[in-house]
């Protein structure tokens, strides 16, 4: 008897919280804004990233179009996976004002980077298309001015303006960051 009276009052307690956590989330929300992506834009940083010859890109050098960067490095498998997609969103986004920045995190930088650049071929739609997208050389320094990284891939998506909208930390949905590009196209 003692057990059934336990249990009946843990669920009611389980059961209050539960309606207060929600009423209380609920009325949270009736005051947060119509958009997630608005609240939760902020300024990309300003940073110069080498390229494989050695110069600096600048993000701000992008402003006006919407970037994706992606965080990745050669030895990732989820990258290798990710890569096509992003291939082919330059492709189908690019003419559009998009671009992908592939940012490698490779700690041996060039070395390792530039011959992968250079051979390794992904198949796209049947074809076997190379990153037709720039790369950049990454560090942790770099990592940091987005926020760091918990993994890789990373991608930090950008508005024309130059706001972060969405931050996806692995491997990215095919089909929600399409849409979410489209949407800012």
């Amino acid at each position: 008897m003692k057990k059934t009276a336990l249990i009946l009052l843990t669920l009611a307690v389980l059961f209050t919280a539960t309606y207060w956590a929600d009423r209380h989330w609920a009325a949270s929300m009736k005051s947060a804004p119509k958009s997630a992506a608005a609240a939760a834009a902020t300024p990309a940083p300003d940073v110069a990233i080498k390229d494989l010859d050695g110069r600096d890109v600048r993000l701000a050098d992008y402003r006006g179009k919407v970037v994706l960067v992606n965080f990745w490095a050669t030895w990732c498998e989820p990258c290798r996976i990710e890569i096509p997609w992003m291939i082919e969103f330059q492709q189908k986004y690019g003419a559009r004002g998009f671009t992908v920045l592939g940012v490698a995190m490779d700690e041996e930088g060039k070395t390792a980077v530039q011959p992968f650049i250079e051979k390794q071929k992904f198949d796209v739609d049947g074809q076997q298309l190379a990153m037709n997208y720039p790369i950049l050389l990454g560090n942790d320094d770099i990592a940091d001015k987005f926020g760091g990284l918990i993994g890789l891939p990373t991608s930090i998506l950008i508005t024309r303006d130059g706001k972060k909208v969405k931050t996806i930390i692995g491997l990215v949905n095919h089909d929600d960051i399409a849409k979410a590009i489209e949407g800012l196209l």
